[in-house]
């Protein structure tokens, strides 16, 4: 057999790759339920990166498939019997909102320093488009197979899942019987906590010396909020407390504005994003405008939705305040991200609580402990559940895209368990591999996130042949 020198062969394909990955970058397909409807379930931008997508598989000659929008596949299987297990890629297109502090336009890709700037360069546009051109390279050199290959793309992966729920619900084929989705970090992650958002609510209207009219902070779930803004009433020398408080935390590299007009103040407090599976590595601009306004005589919904947010949720990552705190010797710790926040003095407060547990730990258990936090009146679930996932490192699966990591990078392949949830937890034998190496700077959910260009084409590299050995 004739031995593929796959490095050569991407470099072939360095600038249709390219190509084909800026036209996806170029689509801000974050989730619009505004513009949402029947047509564009997650509003037009999601939909629009699907098309594109498909319209490129199909120009590669591939037989595709469009599940009302929601997901897209198509099937490669150049020799396999009609029997043969079946490999699913499982990637996504959807991104997470731009937000702000970008240097460049967040869907304008531009290459600076030699790295890819652009939503989705990281997660997950870059690392699908690098593991399609591993695939199309074994086609393209009509390697023969004796598995099948599907190829899925989502829409959803951000912000519920309801892209795969849809699919596996309408798809006429089964799943796939062991996969991977390109979507975290080499060198394999082989284990995932389970994922559940808790929502704290609050009494809205307040009465206090001081007055909580609105509070609106964080643009996802999954993201630590960078930014939070409050709309109250009856404070005073704000200016200087404001002043005070930044310095105080000078080393959170806090920065505010202040607006007040006719008897009311408008307070933006800025932290800074992360994503929201490791919380620890932002500053929650939400937790630290609670705890500023924390000194004022607030009373009734606002004091309990303040005094919860600057006393509990505050630099309280794993939940050891709120007392949801749990570790797994396998799986480690319960990670907690405040990441969605509301309220409104002629309605209630919101605040919403994505959780990142570990086996042994559940969402029913920590909904028990949240109940009895002061002023909350009522703990609700997503109705999203993901249960903790692991593939043993014995799996050939999980042996197989080691020994190929191992080979391309000259590094100690290892397993790894995270917090955050990738498509790879959809199949029984499931992972996610790569594309962020070792070393690399993480941006994803961030401002300015890239990737580094020769690391889009070195985790091509690894997929085609990942896909080879997996397949041959």
């Amino acid at each position: 057999m004739t031995t593929i020198d796959f490095a050569a062969e991407v470099d072939k394909r360095k600038d249709a790759l390219m190509e084909d990955l800026y036209s996806l970058l170029r689509i801000n397909s974050a989730e619009d339920k505004a513009h949402a409807d029947a047509e564009n379930p997650f509003g037009p931008g999601p939909r629009k990166a699907l098309d594109a997508f498909l319209k490129i598989a199909e120009r590669d000659g591939y037989s595709t498939k469009n599940y009302d929008n929601y997901v897209g596949h198509f099937e490669y299987e150049n020799g396999a019997a009609d029997d043969a297990e079946v490999l699913g890629i499982i990637g996504h297109l959807d991104v997470v909102p731009a937000g702000s502090g970008w240097d460049s336009d967040p869907f304008e890709p531009e290459i600076r320093d030699g790295n890819l700037y652009a939503r989705g360069a990281s997660d997950d546009k870059g690392p699908t488009m690098a593991c399609y051109y591993g695939l199309k390279i074994l086609k393209e050199l009509d390697v023969k197979l004796s598995k099948k290959i599907r190829f899925i793309v989502g829409t959803n992966e951000e912000t519920g899942w309801a892209d795969m729920d849809y699919y596996f619900e309408h798809c006429e084929l089964p799943k796939p019987d062991f996969g991977f989705s390109p979507d975290a970090e080499f060198p394999i992650i082989n284990g995932e906590k389970g994922n559940i958002t808790e929502y704290l609510h609050f009494a809205g209207k307040n009465a206090g010396e001081v007055v909580l009219h609105s509070f609106k902070a964080g643009l996802a779930e999954n993201m630590v909020p960078e930014s939070a803004t409050a709309v109250i009433s009856g404070a005073k020398d704000l200016q200087a407390a404001l002043e005070k408080f930044v310095a105080e935390h000078a080393d959170k590299n806090l920065r505010f504005d202040l607006e007040e007009a006719e008897g009311k103040a408008t307070i933006t407090l800025y932290g800074k994003s992360a994503h929201g599976a490791m919380p620890e590595k932002g500053v929650n601009g939400a937790t630290y405008l609670t705890l500023f306004l924390n000194q004022f005589n607030f009373a009734d919904g606002a004091a309990a939705f303040i005094k919860v947010g600057a006393e509990k949720l505050l630099e309280d990552h794993e939940g050891e305040k709120l007392g949801t705190a749990y570790v797994d010797e396998l799986m480690g710790n319960t990670s907690m991200n405040a990441g969605v926040w509301s309220f409104d003095e002629n309605s209630e407060g919101k605040i919403a609580l994505n959780f990142r547990f570990p086996q042994g730990n559940s969402p029913e258990r920590m909904q028990e402990i949240l109940a009895k936090l002061d002023g909350v009146v009522e703990v609700a679930l997503s109705k999203h559940l993901h249960v903790p996932h692991y593939v043993p490192m014995s799996d050939p699966l999980v042996s197989t895209l080691i020994d190929v990591y191992e080979k391309h990078t000259g590094l100690k392949g290892y397993e790894t368990i995270i917090g955050g949830g990738t498509f790879g937890r959809l199949l029984e034998r499931g992972v996610a591999y790569g594309a962020m190496f070792e070393g690399e700077p993480d941006s994803m959910h961030q401002a300015n996130e890239m990737k580094p260009v020769e690391n889009i084409f070195k985790a091509a590299v690894i997929y085609a042949e990942a896909i080879y050995e997996l397949t041959k």
